[in-house]
């Protein structure tokens, strides 16, 4: 585990927030703070709400019930116009990357900075450059989505989502569809991010060899609720065992059950 830099002043809160699609619950009384300066890991199944917290963090969604706020102000009941200059505070990687297949790798990180700065043309060419360097993809500028590996493309996309130096980075599945050693790369620059720039992360993440790398801090989501709130020491040794069936990546006895047609008297 890395050594964290929290100061225990939180960024993000979530209080009492609820949301449920149709007759799906998916959060159900969440509560959660995002201190200043950790790298917080997010586990769970698929399905089981962690990007609909993101998505109410960045306020793409809004709670059915509860509140959402960015260090003491409520944004979960803001105007979209309001929401503007604190979005700008946050970076997101896209779980697929998400980069603009019709603009070079210069313009997608560029794009955040015309949108959201008065910087001048060489000043935003000096940006990129920066941000490229920081991922490891120095004179790659003029190449287009296409030209990339995997790998690569997730390192543009962290170049674009530090590309207005933001508080607070939001990570969606970091290193799906990536090998080990290109997944591992993507761990190492999370943690020299967090070093360098001192931001504040939430990492949403099945991959556990990522977990114990990056994270100061692990919370599990299930049936709606958190159910473990500690570090990655504590994690390997909770006695709960819907935890520990998820670290050790093992399947529930009802899975077991079905899969191999036992049933219960």
């Amino acid at each position: 585990m890395i050594q964290s830099t929290a100061n225990h002043d939180p960024l993000i809160r979530m209080v009492d927030v609820h949301k449920r699609f149709g007759a799906v619950v998916v959060l159900d009384g969440i509560n959660l703070e995002l201190n200043t300066g950790e790298t917080t890991v997010m586990i769970g199944e698929s399905g089981s709400g962690k990007s609909v917290i993101l998505k109410h963090i960045v306020r793409l969604l809004k709670p059915d019930r509860g509140q959402v706020y960015y260090r003491d102000q409520r944004i979960d009941d803001l105007p979209e116009r309001n929401l503007v200059p604190i979005r700008r505070r946050f970076g997101f990687l896209f779980q697929h990357s998400a980069l603009f297949d019709s603009m070079t790798v210069a313009d997608n990180i560029a794009f955040p900075i015309v949108e959201h700065s008065e910087k001048n043309q060489s000043e935003i060419e000096a940006t990129v450059a920066e941000k490229l360097a920081m991922v490891g993809m120095s004179g790659f500028q003029d190449r287009w989505p296409a030209e990339l590996s995997g790998g690569q493309k997730k390192r543009v996309a962290l170049a674009r989502a530090i590309a207005v130096d933001p508080e607070l980075i939001l990570y969606d599945e970091p290193t799906t569809g990536l090998d080990p050693p290109r997944s591992d790369e993507i761990n190492e620059l999370i943690v020299k991010l967090k070093r360098e720039l001192g931001v504040t992360s939430i990492v949403v993440t099945h991959d556990m060899a990522s977990v114990r790398k990056i994270a100061d801090r692990i919370v599990m989501i299930y049936k709606g609720k958190f159910i473990f709130d500690g570090t990655p020491e504590a994690v390997m040794i909770t006695d709960d065992s819907r935890v520990r069936r998820f670290v050790e990546g093992r399947c529930s006895d009802e899975v077991l059950e079905t899969l191999h047609g036992k049933h219960k008297t």
